[in-house]
């Protein structure tokens, strides 16, 4: 391979890295058109973004963004369905070469998807089913991140318990997520679900808060409150903090922040356990999957991060504080090995 300049760079820089003790940044060559950084434009179109996972995942997108050097434009329709989908069109109008869209409904997303497809735009989705072959869905692997929350609450709390059920239908990951718990129900004829509730209005925790007061007061002997979204688990644990009820129901969620740790390492703290990813690194697999389209690579129509389980139990006995604990002490949690060919640059570590 003849050594040039830019080459010759980058291997130093990597060997830097190395010596700092940090994953080099670089495997191979670029190929093309990432071969001239600075002259890939992509755009973020997100429908969700209030709560520590979306600015959580949002901060992946931009590091491996960076990472292999495209210009990154965010657009964000804060939870109006007809907006992103405008957005979309937005992006279309910039000229970028690839859109991903975070999130949104079905419904709103599928015609617009197709415009950008139409206009020769790559498109990558995350936790929105598009229902368009030509668009990989990048995923939490939802029905995992259920079944690890689900398998720990009946480990608690045995096949027969009263459940309370926080649910907003038509938003793809929590769709998956329901798959799961209409399953664990239907295997455990035990598990009763005393109430269906929740809401995605702004903000969340506090809507679905107000939600759950009246819950917990029509149903005192719920036990279990599955709430799959770290949002809604937050927005229960006010409720139960508030009844005095810590002591009598056990939270199982999905996803985890900072707050969210915190929260759960609380004394007496009724969220015992969640199921999640690092949506950091979430959001780097998004990107990685756009690049590898751009760069002409075959991607699998679903691409999976795996979940971990965390319990309250692990935190306080691994004294982990924060994501960077967790990420040091469960290092499948720091890094997915997804959307990963031989010459895709990381972010520093």
């Amino acid at each position: 391979m003849k050594l040039t300049r830019r080459i010759f760079m980058t291997l130093a820089s990597s060997a830097m890295a190395l010596g700092a003790g940090l994953a080099p940044a670089f495997a191979g060559e670029m190929p093309a058109p990432f071969d001239n950084p600075g002259e890939v434009k992509i755009a973020l179109v997100r429908y969700l973004s209030t709560g520590d996972f979306f600015q959580a995942y949002l901060s992946g997108v931009e590091a491996q963004a960076a990472a292999i050097g495209v210009d990154l434009r965010v657009l964000d329709s804060r939870q109006d369905a007809a907006l992103q989908a405008d957005m979309v069109d937005q992006a279309i109008a910039l000229g970028v070469d690839g859109i991903i869209v975070q999130h949104g409904l079905t419904e709103s997303m599928q015609d617009a998807v197709q415009r950008a497809l139409d206009a020769g735009i790559k498109v990558v989705a995350f936790d929105v089913n598009v229902e368009n072959p030509a668009v990989p869905q990048v995923e939490q692997s939802d029905r995992d991140l259920a079944r690890l929350a689900l398998e720990q609450a009946v480990a608690d709390n045995g096949t027969t318990f009263k459940a309370g059920y926080v649910y907003v239908p038509g938003i793809a990951p929590l769709d998956r997520r329901d798959e799961t718990w209409l399953k664990v129900k239907a295997a455990n004829p035990g598990i009763e679900e005393a109430a269906v509730f929740g809401t995605i209005d702004n903000p969340i925790a506090n809507s679905v808060a107000n939600q759950a007061r009246s819950v917990l007061q029509a149903n005192p002997d719920i036990t279990v409150m599955f709430a799959p979204y770290d949002e809604f688990a937050k927005g229960v644990k006010i409720a139960v903090d508030e009844a005095g009820l810590t002591d009598q129901i056990d939270i199982y969620s999905a996803d985890v922040s900072t707050a969210d740790i915190a929260a759960m390492r609380e004394p007496g703290s009724a969220w015992v356990a969640t199921a999640a990813t690092n949506p950091a690194v979430v959001g780097e697999v998004s990107v990685r999957t756009l690049a590898m389209l751009l760069a002409g690579e075959d991607v699998a129509a679903s691409v999976i991060v795996p979940p971990t389980l965390i319990t309250q139990k692990m935190l306080l006995e691994g004294d982990i504080k924060n994501m960077a604990d967790l990420s040091a002490k469960l290092p499948q949690f720091a890094h997915a090995d997804v959307s990963m060919p031989s010459w895709m640059p990381l972010p520093p570590r």
